[in-house]
């Protein structure tokens, strides 16, 4: 059995000189690593470090304690944020200031429960858009490379993006984005992956220092700064006054650089986790054709017993209990958020051990929803356990979060993916094109297919 190496914390952990031989394949694959540090160590592990502890938990008593219950002490001041603020400035996502509390409670509103009625219209329009778009296959039978009549083969990694941010433009900003979506969603993605790794570099560079990471880092900043300013100034110039989200931020007289950071907050956070959500949900439901059959059936009959238009309402989405049990599954298995961290302000016990001020407590959603002692057979898409189960309160799922910073558009991500998928799927099964292979995951902001993903919607009529 490997000897446990206590540290000053009292905790096992890896060895430095290990850590420092295997750096390539923890920056390759962070999520592996993760998974064996808590088979080898338990759930209370010490990486090696210079100065403060640095604290990987994963029990889920440890992680309320952290993300929950002493979420003053514990805060967001950490290489992860503070990276991440490089391009989001003080937005809601990345910021430690006291004052976010503040601006939390401006934009709150806008994601309240009375909005989302105007919320569904727009997410089904947009879908219906995509799915509209389809029409007909462009070829009249099978053939090499292509779908068979019927059928269309889809850039799910596109599309989920596409209609996202198009989500976010007209339901958030009152906006049509798809007139810089293009500029948009190349900005995101560059800098999306430039954050990250910027803040797995082992010297911390200050962004004064024109590297070429921080270069390329800049000028998809800049992009993104191009296109806020191009969205406030056409909605102040049309003097639209409702109240969304960016019509909020802009009636509170917050500044042009606060209101700058909401939106940019709100374009690489808001759209890209729901985007991501939905192709993995897509995969696995395309991976297990009884599940899906069963999401298509009760998706049918809602539309069949819905609103005006055939189509169901919030009242009649929330009632898609198996289509959300799914999305749950889908974010267990793939949260988009899969790794937390926070900065200890002050001392404090945890666990019946005292941490010094300073102590970096990392959490990994992906693991704590694999090793959680409530989830068997962890690594199987099984949506039947949330069936009873539900989510509230538990600090063994987490894939929003947990505590005072839990994501604020929570509630409207989980609503988008029951409409997209009620859309989608309504009228077309999902299926794995012949001979394709599912993809592998790469961790960036969020886990994403690596190499993209395609898949094939075959229609029913």
């Amino acid at each position: 059995m490997r000897r446990l190496r206590p540290t000053r914390v009292g905790l096992p952990g890896p060895p430095a000189l290990e850590m420092a031989l295997r750096l390539r394949e923890i920056r390759a694959d962070p999520l592996e690593f993760l998974h064996e540090v808590q088979q080898r160590y338990g759930d209370q592990v010490a990486f090696p470090a210079p100065g403060p502890p640095v604290l990987l938990l994963n029990a889920p008593a440890d992680v309320r304690h952290v993300l929950q219950e002493h979420g003053r002490t514990w805060t967001k001041e950490t290489v992860q944020y503070r990276t991440l603020a490089r391009v989001t400035g003080a937005g809601l996502l990345a910021s430690a200031q006291a004052d976010w509390i503040s601006r939390r409670r401006i934009a709150q509103p806008a994601f309240h429960h009375e909005r989302l009625a105007d919320m569904v219209a727009v997410m089904r329009d947009s879908a219906r858009s995509l799915v509209d778009a389809w029409g007909k296959p462009a070829h009249d039978g099978p053939g090499e490379g292509h779908a068979p009549r019927g059928a269309v083969d889809v850039d799910v990694e596109e599309l989920s993006m596409d209609v996202t941010l198009q989500v976010v433009g007209r339901a958030l900003f009152g906006y049509d984005l798809s007139r810089v979506a293009d500029r948009l969603a190349r900005a995101t993605a560059a800098a999306a992956e430039l954050v990250v790794a910027l803040a797995r570099s082992l010297v911390p560079v200050p962004s004064a220092v024109p590297t070429p990471l921080n270069r390329r880092l800049a000028a998809a900043t800049r992009e993104l700064d191009e296109v806020c300013r191009q969205v406030v100034a056409d909605r102040r110039g049309a003097g639209v006054d409702e109240p969304d989200l960016l019509g909020r931020l802009l009636a509170a007289g917050l500044s042009d650089r606060e209101v700058r950071d909401e939106l940019v907050t709100m374009v690489v956070a808001g759209h890209e986790t729901v985007a991501t959500s939905l192709m993995w949900t897509l995969l696995l439901l395309a991976q297990n054709p009884n599940a899906q059959v069963r999401l298509r059936e009760e998706v049918r009959g809602r539309h069949t017993a819905g609103e005006a238009g055939g189509a169901p309402g919030v009242a009649g989405l929330q009632q898609l209990r198996w289509t959300r049990a799914v999305v749950d599954e889908s974010l267990r298995l793939y949260p988009p958020a899969w790794v937390i961290s926070r900065r200890a302000r002050s001392a404090d016990l945890l666990a019946g051990r005292r941490v010094p001020p300073g102590t970096l407590a990392i959490v990994s959603p992906w693991l704590v929803h694999r090793t959680a002692p409530a989830w068997q057979e962890p690594e199987e898409f099984r949506p039947e356990r949330f069936l009873a189960t539900g989510t509230s309160a538990r600090a063994d799922y987490l894939p929003f979060g947990l505590g005072p910073r839990l994501c604020i558009g929570r509630d409207m991500a989980l609503l988008e993916l029951l409409v997209l998928l009620s859309e989608l799927l309504h009228g077309h099964a999902v299926t794995l094109p012949e001979g394709t292979e599912p993809p592998g995951r790469d961790a960036f902001t969020t886990v994403r297919p690596h190499g993209g993903l395609r898949l094939r919607f075959v229609s029913e009529n």
